[in-house]
């Protein structure tokens, strides 16, 4: 688990910046159809508990409900993916690529790798799920 206490990162025209004070999980990288239709590819996010995220220009955040217990969080200027939400769990998922480097994260684990797209191998040694099983995706606290 990363112990750096402070992380921040952005949307690409900055006009959302967040900051987390705390501990954030190790990135997950998700090959799951709606992750890759809302990202291009798959989705890479760590995550932070929620009284753990502070976030500007929260105003300029649409949230999209991509499912009946999630949603996606992105600058409804430029666009950028920012955010995913699940119901009812008590942290918000952060994608790796809005965060300003270093982070000091690793890749913790590929989910749902039965989804993934044909057009790429998962070649690394990173351990894969077909979906959380054996994998906590809740950060420190």
């Amino acid at each position: 688990m990363d112990k750096k206490a402070d992380h921040q990162g952005g949307c690409l025209c900055g006009a959302v910046r967040y900051r987390v004070e705390g501990a954030m999980r190790p990135v997950i990288a998700c090959h799951c159809s709606q992750c890759r239709r809302a990202t291009g590819s798959f989705m890479m996010a760590s995550a932070a508990m929620h009284d753990h995220l502070t976030i500007e220009g929260a105003e300029n955040i649409t949230w999209y409900n991509s499912s009946d217990t999630a949603r996606r969080g992105f600058c409804r200027i430029c666009g950028s993916n920012l955010f995913w939400e699940g119901a009812g769990r008590p942290h918000t998922s952060i994608t790796a690529g809005s965060l300003d480097g270093p982070t000091g994260l690793s890749l913790g684990r590929h989910i749902f790798v039965a989804d993934k797209g044909d057009y790429y191998e998962i070649a690394d040694n990173v351990a894969q799920s077909q979906t959380f099983e054996g994998y906590d995706p809740t950060p420190p606290k």
